[in-house]
């Protein structure tokens, strides 16, 4: 599941499941990262771990999403 080719095998229920799934833990991680800024528990290195995890989380989004809603030029 790590290459995007495996994204382009998939199905759109599939992939639409798999969307939710990944913004939901990139929530989970936006709430995590703030929590622990707010009350400063977290190390740095934790924060920049967890920061990183997001981002591919993002782009994991990203892909789905260009999967499914493909530009079209018209």
């Amino acid at each position: 599941m790590n290459a995007p080719t495996d994204i382009a095998m998939k199905s759109e229920d599939v992939l639409r499941v798999e969307l939710e799934v990944f913004r939901r833990e990139h929530r989970d991680l936006d709430e995590a990262i703030h929590a622990l800024q707010e009350t400063g528990t977290a190390d740095r290195l934790t924060l920049q771990r967890l920061k990183k995890k997001k981002l591919l989380l993002k782009d994991k989004i990203a892909l789905i999403e260009d999967r499914l809603l493909p530009d079209i030029i018209a």
